[in-house]
C-alpha cells in the first residue's frame, strides 16, 4: 500500500523522540503554535513589580507585596575567561543559522558587568504571606539551537510554555534534584508544550539538549515573587519588598552563590552590589 509521503515524513521526524527521549513516564504529544503566534522570548528582567508573569525571572508582585526596593549590579572584578566558539557542525540547520560563531553563556562579560546571574531574596519574608502563582507561562524557546533565555526564575505551579522555533529536532531534558524529571523530544517548528515545577527548587537546576550538547539553559523555582535576571549591564531590582531584614543571593553559573543582608522599610531603596573574582 502507497504511504502518502506527508505522513511518512512525520512518523521518520517523531521516530528520534520515541528512541531517544524515553526515560520514564509517558509523555503527552507537544502541541502547535497557531499560525502567526508569537513565541519569542522576552529579555532578562530586571523588575517584578513591572512583570505581568511572561517575562522569565520576573512574574507579578504579591498581594501582600510592600513598597521597598533592592536594586544593585552584578559585576566581575578582573578578565572575564575565554568563551569556547560552540561546535554546531553536527547539525547542518545549527551551523548555517549562524554564520559567525557562537560563544558559550557560562560567563557573559560585559566591560566587567554579568549578564544571566538570578538575584533573589533568600530569606526573610514572613512565613504566612502568600503569593498569587500567574496565570500566564513563562517561555522557554529554542531558536537557533540555543536555549531563550540562558537563566531563567518561574513560580512553583506556574506553566513553562517550552517552544520549538527551529525546523530540527531538539530534545528538553530539565535535570532537577527536588521536582520531576523529564525528557521529551519536539522535531518539528512550532512545536510547543507546557511543563509544571510544582516545588520551589534552589539552587538553578540545567535543563540540556540530549541532541545538541551545546544547549544549555538554567531554572529557579520559587515560592514569591522576588527574583531577577540581571540584564547585559549586570542591573537588577526587586520591587514591591514588604518591610524587614532579608538575604539577597546572587547566583552566577560558573562563579556560584553570594549573599547579602539588607534591612528595607517603607517606600526605601535600598543598593546591593555583588562582585565576583575573576578565575
Amino acid at each position: 500500500m502507497k504511504m502518502d509521503s506527508k505522513f511518512f515524513w512525520l512518523a521518520v521526524a517523531a521516530l528520534p523522540m520515541a528512541i531517544g527521549c524515553g526515560g520514564g513516564s509517558k509523555e503527552e504529544t507537544p502541541s502547535f503554535e497557531e499560525k502567526g503566534a508569537n513565541t519569542a522570548t522576552s529579555a532578562p528582567a530586571t523588575s517584578v513589580a513591572a512583570a505581568t508573569g511572561t517575562t522569565a525571572g520576573a512574574p507579578a508582585a504579591a498581594t501582600s507585596a510592600g513598597g521597598a526596593t533592592v536594586t544593585g549590579k552584578v559585576t566581575l572584578a578582573g578578565n572575564a575567561p575565554p568563551m569556547e566558539n560552540l561546535k554546531m557542525d553536527a547539525d547542518n540547520y545549527c551551523k548555517t543559522n549562524h554564520p559567525t560563531p557562537v560563544k558559550a553563556q557560562e560567563v557573559v562579560d560585559n566591560n566587567g558587568s554579568l549578564q544571566w546571574a538570578l538575584v533573589f531574596v533568600k530569606s526573610g519574608l514572613p512565613a504566612s504571606a502568600t503569593y498569587p502563582v500567574p496565570a500566564e507561562p513563562v517561555t522557554l524557546d529554542q531558536q537557533g539551537c540555543m536555549y531563550t533565555p540562558h537563566v531563567f526564575g518561574v513560580r512553583a505551579g506556574q506553566k513553562v510554555k517550552i517552544v520549538n522555533s527551529d525546523a530540527t529536532l531538539h530534545n528538553i531534558h530539565p535535570m532537577p534534584a527536588v521536582n520531576a524529571q523529564f525528557n521529551i523530544g519536539m522535531p518539528l517548528k512550532g512545536m510547543t508544550q507546557e511543563k509544571v515545577f510544582a516545588k520551589p527548587e534552589l539552587p538553578p537546576f540545567h535543563i540540556k539538549c540530549d541532541v545538541h550538547k551545546w544547549m544549555s539553559s538554567y531554572c529557579g523555582v520559587f515560592a514569591h515573587p522576588f527574583f531577577a535576571v540581571t540584564d547585559s549591564d549586570g542591573n537588577y531590582k526587586l520591587t514591591g519588598l514588604p518591610a524587614g531584614t532579608y538575604v539577597i543571593e546572587s547566583w552566577q553559573e560558573k562563579y556560584g552563590p553570594q549573599d547579602q543582608t539588607v534591612t528595607v522599610s517603607g517606600s526605601d531603596t535600598k543598593t546591593a552590589d555583588f562582585s565576583y573574582k575573576a578565575s
